[in-house]
């Protein structure tokens, strides 16, 4: 019964429950109902019988009287009042209990009329007949008025049991009602809360199969979905939380790779450096950084760590994959070491039994590789592989660029001196060609006994000696001349002075506008240009007057202009051995200005630098 009862729906339940409630009230209603019409049929019987008494009195009186035309009337009536009494009336609650006293009573009643009517056909009523009978109906009175006291004590007692059924029934109700509703209500109450309050792990007992215990199922289902999602959220912000920390730490180790890669002041400084890094990166126990040489036929071992000293000997320079099991490819790998396959068993008599092959390239070009080596198979993340491509680009760039620098401090070097070999070329080397003619023409002279000729050429030699000194204080003050950083004006003025001291030839400068200073470089530049054009005139042009104009704006300008002989710029083209004008447009055009030449015999010379507006601009 149980188990039917909690398989049962809800509104099955309740239907049961209501139904049983309705049964007993309507089973109690109906109790009281015909006990009532006992009642009611009883006293209307009472009230007939009383009829019967009145009717045997007067029935009785009239026989006294001698009024005989109304007793049949009076008989009728009688009889009639017997058929009531035993057969009830449909119109209204009137019969005589079916008791046996009472049926009894009724019986004696109707048998003592019967020979009453039979023995003298009632002509006459007696007195003693008349109270003979209405003692029987006195008894039939009697026997009806003790069956209604039974009913009525009956309707009393049934109305006690209808309050104690009636708060038995709401007892019952709302035990039922606990049973079937508040309690799974509560149960899916305290559920939710425990919910609200974290208890993922909280469950609703499942103890029947009606809608709160379809309730309880899909609340227990939500609870331990929820709890999966929980947790596997958590395993999932843990696993996010490690990876961005070790995603972290791999920023952090390229971030100091990449820093330490822009300090390195030499390869090997640089390749020791980043070998330590790569090493704790990868967990390796051992690593070799190679590069390739000149050649890109050897691969130099630059820097090594862990590695015995006899397998450091044999692989401090090897050609390109000859010593690994596998060359490296455009990512970090790892290859295992086999006995077959490695060189000379350096690897494997070290105890190594992995390595990872990361090829260092510039822009496409291997240049070179780092292998770290392992005792224990690795199995590294795509991520550290991707942290040790990242840091063998980085080594790679570094190693390019610090090459680049040293070609580049070779290349500024090697104009230097092409510089200073064009200027020892165009001054020194040409007044020593001279005075090297004159020398022989002196030999000559004095061997023709010519004093005359002799002293001359001596004359000209002190003063070609004294010209090559000149030049050579002049290449000196040259090489060490320089700007104060801020403004041309006083390095032009200082120049302006030497070149006076120097050539005893009177020189003015001119200065027109103000504008923004230049960049170091753009003046250091542009002074070397005037003080080759300086030197020119002091060498070749026989001036008396010379004029340097400074202009500002619209853009910088400065005309070095003297009154000397002058030439012809289309006829008198300098060869290679003067090579003065090329020096003063190379120099200009390092910084993006342009030199023009105005020249014509007998009207002296005008050298123009320009610089474009957009190079004035300090930067």
């Amino acid at each position: 019964m149980s188990k039917g009862w909690n398989r049962a729906r809800l509104a099955t339940k309740v239907g049961i429950l209501g139904a049983g409630l309705l049964f007993i009230a309507l089973a109690s209603i109906g109790l009281t109902l015909w006990i009532g019409w006992q009642l009611e049929g009883g006293a209307a019987a009472v009230n007939e019988a009383g009829r019967l008494r009145m009717q045997t009195w007067r029935l009785a009186h009239q026989g006294a009287v001698g009024a005989g035309d109304e007793l049949p009337a009076l008989m009728q009536a009688y009889d009639a009042s017997l058929e009531l009494l035993v057969h009830g009336d449909p119109a209204r609650p009137l019969f005589l209990p079916r008791d046996e006293r009472t049926l009894r009573a009724y019986a004696q009643v109707s048998e003592a009329w019967r020979q009453l009517r039979a023995g003298s056909g009632l002509h006459v009523l007696t007195g003693a007949q008349a109270e003979a009978l209405v003692k029987h109906i006195d008894v039939l009175v009697d026997a009806v008025e003790a069956r209604m006291a039974g009913w009525s004590s009956l309707l009393s007692t049934v109305q006690l049991a209808l309050v104690g059924i009636a708060i038995a029934a709401a007892m019952i109700f709302l035990y039922a009602s606990h049973l079937v509703v508040f309690a799974p209500v509560d149960r899916l109450r305290r559920g939710l809360q425990a919910l609200e309050q974290g208890t993922l792990g909280a469950r609703v007992a499942e103890d029947s199969q009606d809608e709160f215990g379809e309730l309880a199922r899909g609340f227990n289902r939500m609870a331990q979905r929820l709890e999966a999602v929980y947790r596997g959220m958590e395993d999932e912000v843990r696993a996010k939380t490690a990876d961005l920390r070790q995603e972290q730490q791999r920023l952090a180790a390229l971030y100091e790779a990449t820093a330490f890669a822009a300090g390195a002041a030499s390869p090997r400084e640089l390749a020791s450096g980043f070998a330590d890094r790569m090493r704790r990166v990868a967990g390796a126990d051992a690593i070799m950084l190679r590069w390739m040489d000149a050649s890109q036929q050897r691969m130099v071992l630059l820097a090594a760590q862990g590695l015995p000293p006899a397998m450091l000997e044999a692989e401090r320079c090897l050609a390109p994959g000859e010593c690994h099991c596998g060359s490296p490819g455009a990512q970090a790998r790892v290859i295992p070491i086999t006995a077959q396959h490695d060189h000379g068993s350096h690897c494997t008599k070290a105890g190594f039994v992995a390595v990872t092959a990361v090829a260092l390239t510039v822009q496409g070009r291997v240049m070179g590789e780092a292998d770290l080596l392992f005792r224990e198979l690795p199995q590294p993340a795509r991520a550290d592989r991707e942290l040790l491509d990242s840091m063998a680009s980085h080594l790679a760039s570094a190693m390019e660029g610090l090459r680049n620098e040293a070609m580049q401090r070779e290349a500024a070097v090697a104009e230097e001196r092409g510089m200073l070999a064009r200027e020892l070329h165009d001054s020194i080397a040409q007044s020593l060609a001279f005075m090297k003619i004159q020398l022989q023409l002196l030999k000559d002279a004095q061997q023709g006994g010519k004093a005359a000729v002799a002293a001359r050429l001596v004359e000209e030699l002190e003063l070609g000696l004294k010209e090559s000194t000149a030049d050579v204080r002049a290449l000196l003050m040259h090489f060490r001349t320089r700007t104060d950083g801020d403004d041309l004006l006083p390095a032009l003025q200082q120049t302006l002075q030497k070149f006076r001291l120097q050539s005893g030839v009177p020189a003015e400068l001119e200065v027109a506008g103000h504008g923004a200073p230049l960049a170091a470089d753009v003046q250091v530049q542009l002074l070397h240009v005037v003080q080759e054009a300086l030197s020119n005139i002091r060498k070749h042009a026989q001036a008396s007057q010379v004029q340097v104009s400074l202009r500002h704006q619209p853009h910088w300008q400065i005309d070095v202009r003297d009154d000397g002989r002058g030439f012809d710029p289309v006829l008198d083209v300098p060869d290679d051995s003067h090579v003065g004008l090329r020096i003063m447009r190379e120099r200009a055009a390092k910084v993006g200005a342009a030199v023009a030449l105005e020249s014509q015999p007998g009207r002296g010379t005008l050298v123009r630098i320009s610089l474009p507006e957009s190079e004035a601009l300090h930067p």
